[in-house]
């Protein structure tokens, strides 16, 4: 048996295309976008029109008939470019499309997926509280049944594509009862955009991925038919949990995005700047340091290509997606770090893509699971409880 690490000619393919897209479309673009605070509604509509946010779905619900991973290698080749436009992605198709897909009944999946599939709609999941970020299971948000109508409360926090002129609905996770051992039951309702009750807050103020929507939710009285559970009562806590851990991987493959991104910038300006009479790239240090960087790169791709690889084959995968999603927000976090240094004031202008890297580099250790909650899944996969 030969090990072979490249790509099949399919997914080279689909690299390649987004490659390009990312360059020509969205490499020019993008800037304004950021700086302005503003949703890049052109753009989303042509990965759309690409088919990008149907990848991972059947042609039956309007998708390309791909999988999981054609999904990564798009992530990753947008974030090269751009995480504001990666993640808009990410979240419309792993957090918006693929709980409906994985757990929804069949009207819900011809009610939902062909807007989903296609970017005509996106899609948000509303897990995330103030109260309750790393500890899920402490949702305060509930939902109670009055004859054919959920009635829910509570307030969801940092949702994205949950605000959009194009957001179509939330998925939320609600407390819904209790379990005969005295523990939370926890199930997933769907609420779609414009429900009276419902109510879309001002974008926040961040620090980076400025052209992405990421807003709070709140929820008061707000009815929706019952016909709106999505799967199984009491079964929303393990529906977020295998949400989580595809979504571990997808962030990982965005995180390499970013961090290759550093890296194609730092090599570009090593070839470019002149100090000493020298281009940078011919000194020893800046050597030394794009190779790190080149090399955190290479450790994190592999990390989540393996993930994906066992997630395909139906193989159980927590613990390589936990150490993927780790490994790779810290090597975006570093190279972005390292990259600034490089570019020196410049890399701490906006006008400069290293700086919006930067900027959005941090989040990556956050979102998703932090890197100590990724640390907590390995130790307890390894036996450590």
């Amino acid at each position: 048996m030969v090990l072979d690490f490249r790509l099949p000619s399919e997914y080279e393919d689909l690299r390649k295309t987004v490659e390009e897209f990312a360059r020509e479309e969205v490499a020019p673009v993008i800037g304004d976008y950021y700086e302005r605070c503003e949703f890049p509604y052109p753009i989303v509509a042509k990965m759309g029109q690409m088919g990008l946010l149907g990848l991972p779905f059947p042609e039956e619900h309007g998708g390309m008939g791909g999988d999981y991973f054609a999904l990564c290698v798009t992530l990753e080749e947008l974030a090269r470019v751009d995480s504001s436009v990666a993640i808009t992605v990410e979240a419309a198709t792993s957090l918006g499309a693929m709980p409906i897909y994985r757990f929804g009944t069949d009207e819900q999946k011809a009610r939902w997926l062909p807007s989903l599939t296609s970017g005509e709609m996106l899609g948000a999941f509303g897990l995330t509280e103030p109260g309750s970020g790393s500890d899920a299971g402490a949702l305060a948000t509930t939902a109670r049944l009055e004859g054919d109508e959920w009635v829910i409360n509570g307030t969801k926090a940092f949702i994205t594509n949950s605000g959009t002129d194009i957001t179509g609905l939330v998925t939320v996770a609600a407390v819904t009862g209790t379990l005969p051992d005295g523990r939370k039951e926890i199930s997933s309702i769907i609420v779609p955009s414009g429900t009276p009750g419902f109510t879309v807050s001002k974008k926040y103020s961040k620090v980076g991925w400025n052209a992405s929507d990421t807003r709070e939710l709140s929820f008061s009285d707000c009815r929706v038919p019952a016909a709106n559970l999505l799967g199984e009562r009491g079964r929303g806590f393990a529906q977020f949990l295998r949400t989580l851990d595809e979504g571990r991987v997808a962030i990982a493959a965005l995180s390499v995005g970013l961090a290759q991104g550093c890296v194609d910038e730092s090599v570009r300006y090593a070839h470019e700047r002149e100090t000493f009479g020298a281009k940078i790239g011919t000194y020893q240090a800046i050597q030394f340091k794009i190779a790190e960087m080149e090399a955190r790169v290479h450790t994190a791709r592999l990390a989540y290509y393996e993930a994906a690889s066992r997630m395909l084959r139906g193989e159980p995968f927590k613990k390589q997606a936990a150490i993927a999603k780790l490994v790779s927000s810290e090597a975006a976090m570093d190279n972005a770090r390292d990259a600034t240094q490089i570019f020196g004031g410049y890399g701490f202008m906006n006008e400069y893509p290293v700086g919006r890297f930067y900027r959005d580099a941090k989040i990556l250790e956050i979102g998703e699971g932090t890197s100590e909650v990724q640390k907590m899944l390995i130790a307890r996969e390894l036996g450590l409880r």
